[in-house]
């Protein structure tokens, strides 16, 4: 984490501002860096970024082409470079530290807690990654080690190793010593102090405000407030879950006996929460996590997959209409009103899918309450398309004067909005329950099925109706 804080006004920089009053770069700004970066001038570049926050340098990052990049690291002053890292974007971090010198490299990550420095090293290649660790003291490198023996997307890995604790007999006055003494050995960022057993288990937690507030004779016995240790291995996401329902600020971290191995605190759930709502998002449109950073073929992997499932789910869609051929040579008109169908449904089949997912994401959907949300959208489709069958029968009407072809779209639509709620929630809790992911493959199926049924509805009632 970065000991430097972001101002309330924009950063100026020499003669210029660095970011607007929407704490983004300004377009003059990173175009002063390019040029210095065109010139080759080391200095000026030093003098244009040595003020800004690293999360600023990282965005700027973003904004530079590659060979830009390149330039630009080679002069970052190395604890910049060091807060610098973990804001990158994973695609742009691994291509920066292609240009950092394994001892320059070192010397950097040595000034990051265990947990973001684990996270650079992790995106190193094997042979970088080797020297890199050789030229850090071997304390530094057993953490960073440590780290990396934990899974990845897991408590052990997004943990910092990083943590005040204080036996379970000591006093107030002991513990405030104890902390005044350490010094720059101290976590940079830390909320509570846990008091351990003679295992090193934790048994209980003080905030530093409270001890603070208490008189230097009081026992930390008497003091802490119960903890729930995090095992190593817990999933990130269910440690958010934990952090967000309970409103921790940080938790300790338990190894399989249970004893302390670390602390998470809520900058990095902060970090988690955004990033499981960002794949949240682009797996509904069936992506995966594409940075600016990324190149045109690996976006062309992540999305084509999907595509092709897709088309064969509209092919079966088109077979449908296929099957109606004569109904669409006998009146025109159904062609004409098809896609207002098949849209109207898939508008509202999203509607549903994306409360769904996100339901379930946050686990306010279960089986628990899967029948009242259920019978909620099905309510909520059967309002909906009674409404808008009545708007667009009424279109219907004015536009062809043909009253059963009114009535015939009426209800089809109502059918079709129907069907959306249903296939929106069952979809995703159906692949829930399998253990899929439901924010990648419901958005294709939840469309297979409004375009399957908002056909087959509306041509189906007009072969009885109208022919």
């Amino acid at each position: 984490m970065s000991e430097r804080t972001a101002t309330l006004d924009p950063v100026v920089t020499e003669d210029h501002e660095a970011l607007d009053e929407d704490y983004v770069l300004t377009a003059s700004f990173v175009e002063k860096v390019v040029d210095a970066a065109d010139d080759g001038d080391g200095l000026r570049l030093r003098s244009l970024l040595e003020d800004l926050h690293p999360a600023d340098v990282a965005d700027l990052m973003g904004f530079l082409t590659a060979e830009h990049r390149g330039v630009v690291v080679l002069w970052l002053p190395p604890d910049l470079l060091a807060e610098t890292l973990p804001e990158l974007d994973d695609g742009i971090r691994e291509e920066v530290l292609e240009r950092v010198a394994p001892g320059t490299l070192a010397e950097a990550l040595q000034e990051l807690d265990s947990d973001d420095a684990a996270a650079v090293v992790e995106d190193l290649e094997d042979d970088q990654r080797e020297k890199v660790l050789a030229a850090m003291p071997a304390t530094d490198r057993a953490a960073i080690e440590n780290s990396l023996g934990y899974a990845e997307d897991t408590a052990g890995r997004l943990m910092q190793r990083e943590v005040m604790a204080a036996p379970l007999f000591w006093s107030v006055g002991d513990t405030i010593d104890h902390v005044r003494a350490q010094g720059e050995d101290l976590p940079e960022l830390f909320f509570d102090i846990y008091v351990v057993d003679p295992h090193n288990k934790p048994v209980g937690g003080i905030p530093i405000s409270g001890l603070l507030r208490a008189a230097r004779t009081v026992k930390l016995s008497d003091l802490m407030e119960p903890v729930n240790g995090i095992a190593a291995d817990t999933d990130q996401e269910e440690v958010a879950y934990i952090f967000e329902k309970y409103h921790l600020i940080s938790a300790p971290v338990v190894d399989s006996a249970g004893r302390l191995v670390g602390q998470i605190t809520v900058d990095d759930i902060v970090n988690i929460i955004q990033e499981e709502n960002r794949e949240d998002i682009l797996r509904l449109a069936g992506v995966s996590d594409e940075s600016r950073g990324a190149g045109v073929f690996g976006v062309v992997r992540s999305r084509i997959p999907w595509l092709v499932v897709n088309l064969g789910t509209a092919l079966f869609a088109s077979s449908v209409i296929g099957a109606f051929t004569k109904e669409i040579q006998a009146l025109v008109q159904l062609a004409i009103l098809m896609p207002v169908v098949a849209s109207i449904g898939g508008n509202s089949g999203t509607q549903a899918l994306t409360v769904a997912v996100r339901a379930l994401a946050s686990r306010e959907l279960n089986s628990a309450n899967a029948m009242r949300i259920l019978s909620r959208e099905v309510l909520v489709g059967l309002f909906n398309g009674t409404a808008i069958a009545i708007l667009l029968g009424g279109v219907s009407f004015l536009w062809f004067h043909l009253p059963l072809l009114s009535l015939t779209i009426g209800l089809a639509v109502l059918i079709n909005l129907v069907a959306a709620s249903l296939a929106g929630t069952l979809v995703p809790l159906a692949l829930d329950r399998l253990d899929r992911d439901p924010a990648v493959a419901s958005p294709v199926f939840v469309t297979w099925i409004t375009d399957t049924v908002g056909f087959l509805s509306f041509l189906g009632l007009a072969g009885v109706i109208l022919l």
